[in-house]
């Protein structure tokens, strides 16, 4: 089906997310007005294992979706008739949730004789910046979260290129390894940030890793193992005031990590252009305030979308379908779930997430 003009313009666009434990539906208008996005967390179901259970996160996707589509179409004030495309999340992420979400997009497009657009989960984060505040392109972007620790140039639709991303372990993963160490509980980010708001960042002295090194890539592996190691010399059980300052001591350093491998990003792009952060990580107000320093003392703009969009939602997949939309973009009823799937496709695949 070909837009029309105005169809193209000002595209309505219905987003689903399924790709690891929230489950969302979203419907999303091409001038940026965000009229429904309805996201169920999977937390109390997944919080005794102390990380996501995929078989646990599929299942409460094949449960939920349905009704929670039909919550965001009423809450929008739309009939499925009435949206100009349907776009899906088709991976990265826990297999089993992309297919629902997928399979469940294919059947509404279907049905409803609508395109359909398959979503990179991560240029949902990477283009949401423009749609809460119309940040132009090229931009430095850096997308941090539980799965992905990545510095990409966003040149455009569809065109990225990786300048780093961690060796090792997620940054998100490393917030939710050093909380369950501390006994905060999960999800970890949250927890640590909570923790480290009463504590000393200076008590414990933390390797700083990749810091000064040529390029930009990250690693969080050796930092947990020497947490780990801190907290075994502490009295047990843990005092909260020891708990408040490692967990203050390992988010200064992740801070500085970040903001260093960074600089060195910005120092890799051709011309000045506005740092934007997105990713669950984004949420962390220690983390944002030490990059926004960062593009203030570089003298660029610094983008970040509001905390509840920084999360997983599907919101930022509806958004990331009206720029599709616009492009002329749509995809096949075939189209193949993906486990992985890199934004850069030329990018060294050694120590990618994605």
């Amino acid at each position: 089906m070909e837009p029309s003009a105005a169809m193209a313009a000002h595209p309505l666009v219905l987003g689903i997310e399924s790709s690891c434990d929230e489950t969302a539906a979203a419907v999303v208008a091409g001038d940026g007005r965000i009229l429904s996005n309805v996201v169920l967390s999977q937390l109390d179901d997944h919080r005794a294992y102390g990380g996501v259970v995929p078989e646990i996160a599929a299942r409460a996707h094949v449960s939920h979706l349905d009704g929670l589509i039909k919550r965001a179409l009423d809450e929008a004030g739309v009939a499925l008739a009435d949206v100009d495309a349907v776009a899906a999340t088709a991976g990265p992420g826990l297999i089993g949730g992309v297919i629902v979400g997928l399979t469940t997009a294919k059947a509404l497009a279907l049905g409803a004789g609508k395109p359909l657009i398959g979503i990179n989960h991560l240029e949902g984060h990477a283009l949401t910046p423009r749609l809460v505040s119309g940040v132009a392109f090229p931009y430095l972007l850096l997308l941090v979260s539980g799965g992905h620790c990545q510095l990409l140039a966003v040149d455009g639709i569809g065109r990225y290129r990786r300048l780093g991303t961690t060796i090792d372990d997620a940054v998100g993963e490393a917030f939710d390894k050093v909380a369950k160490m501390l006994g905060l509980g999960y999800p970890g980010g949250p927890a640590v940030e909570r923790a480290a708001e009463a504590g000393d960042p200076a008590r414990f002295s933390l390797p700083r890793p990749m810091i000064g090194r040529p390029g930009c890539d990250f690693s969080f592996s050796g930092l947990k193992t020497a947490v780990r190691e801190v907290i075994a010399t502490l009295p047990v059980p843990l005092s909260d005031r020891d708990r408040a300052d490692v967990a203050a001591s390992f988010q200064a350093v992740v801070a500085n990590v970040l903001a260093d491998r960074t600089r060195r990003a910005i120092e890799m792009m051709p011309a000045p252009c506005p740092l934007v952060v997105a990713g669950g990580v984004a949420a962390n107000k220690a983390i944002r305030a030490r990059l926004e320093d960062l593009a203030r003392t570089r003298g660029i703009p610094f983008v970040a979308p509001p905390i509840k969009l920084c999360t997983d939602n599907a919101a930022m997949i509806a958004w990331a379908g009206v720029e599709h939309f616009r492009a002329g973009h749509q995809d096949p009823l075939d189209l193949k779930p993906r486990a992985r799937w890199p934004l850069d496709a030329e990018a060294a695949a050694p120590g990618a997430k994605a």
